[in-house]
């Protein structure tokens, strides 16, 4: 399944016309230990770059943003009890919320690995 990322250090893992989002690697490891992460709700109608979710930490509280829009399908159930498998799985089972895509073609305006690992290297 292809990933994605954007350059606000989200990933999106698209299968079909269903992906997952998470936050990379590089945004957790910017945020510290994580204490609590708020979801959005399943079935909200998410647009491509409002916030999404919240992730508060040791250091702040960040908003995740939609890289893409669509309808959230669910959530992470697991980050209620253990939002600190954001910390210790971003890329994986710390993922955040699955979504219906409302337009596939948003994804031509994110980053494929190689840019994103750029992006992050410069940083």
């Amino acid at each position: 399944m292809p990933r994605y990322f954007t350059r606000d250090h989200e990933w999106i893992e698209v299968d079909g016309a269903a992906a997952r989002v998470g936050i990379t690697h590089y945004a957790q490891s910017q945020l510290g230990d994580i204490t609590f992460v708020e979801v959005p709700a399943v079935g909200a109608v998410l647009v491509r770059g409002d916030s999404a979710s919240v992730i508060d930490s040791v250091k702040a509280a960040s908003d995740v943003y939609a890289p893409v829009g669509g309808t959230v399908t669910a959530i992470n159930p697991a980050l209620e009890e253990a939002p600190d498998l954001v910390n210790s799985a971003p890329e994986g089972d710390g993922w955040l919320w699955d979504m219906d895509l409302a337009d596939p073609t948003e994804l031509d305006d994110l980053l494929d690995a190689q840019a994103y690992a750029d992006l992050v290297a410069a940083l």
